[in-house]
């Protein structure tokens, strides 16, 4: 059951159970989406602001990454598959050109309060096709200060819940935060762990990718990222400055999800420019939740 259809259940009095959305002990649901829908149908508007082009109005060209394609609302590009799957998919077009898609949480109010912890979770399956030069599967948030302004990152702070590029059997992830170039976070490249994903590749599989803000010691706050509740990467309040970590970490976020294909991240990865003449089009990234826990 979605949370547009919350209201309708406890009316005919059903428990409040989300469809695929896991519960965490200790911890409070406090937002998620099933992609509970019909097939071929776009994701919810309640929950979703689509984007759309090359980059927001008057924000950094190719959204300030070097990726090339174009992101659409079309369902060739974004759908609900009926079975509790978004899926995004990348295309090549006739010209050469590429399309694809990129939603951002309408809320943007995602914060860990003082003295507790926030989880920002996704169920994800990566795009696994014959040539995946090129391709930049991303779950990720940006400071709410971000909207409307573009032009204030990387101070806004940037948490990469879940990147993977080319394929790799990697999940990486990444804080960004401070001044660019350089700062705290040594942007533009951030601060970085990676690891691959345990059992089954990342390409292909379910994987469960989950961010955490630990508030809960007054002296050591942290920022920690799991894939299928391992640890694979933690940073310390001590590791930034004050401010910095203030502002990255203690002001709320909202949270995007997008395949982008070419760019930075997949061209320095590869060591040339990305996508190639031979990469596969219509790779699939799939969602079956992304859910925000406190405690």
């Amino acid at each position: 059951m979605g949370f547009r259809n919350i209201l309708s259940g406890l009316a005919l009095g059903l428990p409040l159970v989300l469809g695929a959305i896991p519960s965490i002990p200790g911890f409070n649901l406090t937002w998620g989406e099933d992609f509970t829908g019909n097939a071929g149908s776009l994701p919810s508007p309640a929950h979703w602001i689509i984007d759309t082009g090359h980059s927001y109005p008057g924000g950094p060209a190719n959204w300030g990454t070097g990726e090339i394609q174009a992101y659409t609302s079309s369902t060739n590009n974004l759908r609900l598959n009926g079975n509790g799957r978004l899926q995004i998919i990348a295309i090549r077009e006739s010209h050469g050109g590429w399309t694809s898609a990129r939603i951002e949480s309408q809320r943007a109010d995602f914060v860990c309060r003082k003295g507790g912890k926030m989880r920002i979770e996704a169920s994800l399956n990566l795009p696994a096709v014959p040539q995946p030069i090129g391709y930049w599967p991303a779950f990720w948030t940006l400071g709410a200060a971000y909207r409307g302004q573009y032009w204030n990152w990387p101070g806004i702070g940037e948490f990469d819940i879940m990147e993977n590029v080319n394929g790799i059997n990697r999940v990486w992830g990444v804080l960004h935060c401070g001044a660019n170039p350089g700062g705290p976070c040594f942007e533009t490249d951030g601060r970085p762990n990676s690891r691959e994903c345990p059992g089954a590749p990342c390409q292909g599989n379910l994987h469960t990718y989950t961010f955490e803000v630990d508030r809960t010691q007054q002296q050591l706050e942290a920022i920690r990222w799991f894939v299928d509740g391992i640890l694979f990467h933690q940073i310390v309040s001590t590791d930034l400055p004050p401010d910095t970590w203030a502002q990255a970490v203690h002001k709320p976020h909202f949270i995007l999800l997008n395949l982008a294909i070419g760019g930075a991240f997949p061209n320095k990865n590869y060591g040339n420019t990305t996508p190639l003449p031979t990469t596969t089009s219509g790779g699939v990234l799939e969602a079956e939740y992304i859910a925000v826990y406190n405690n």
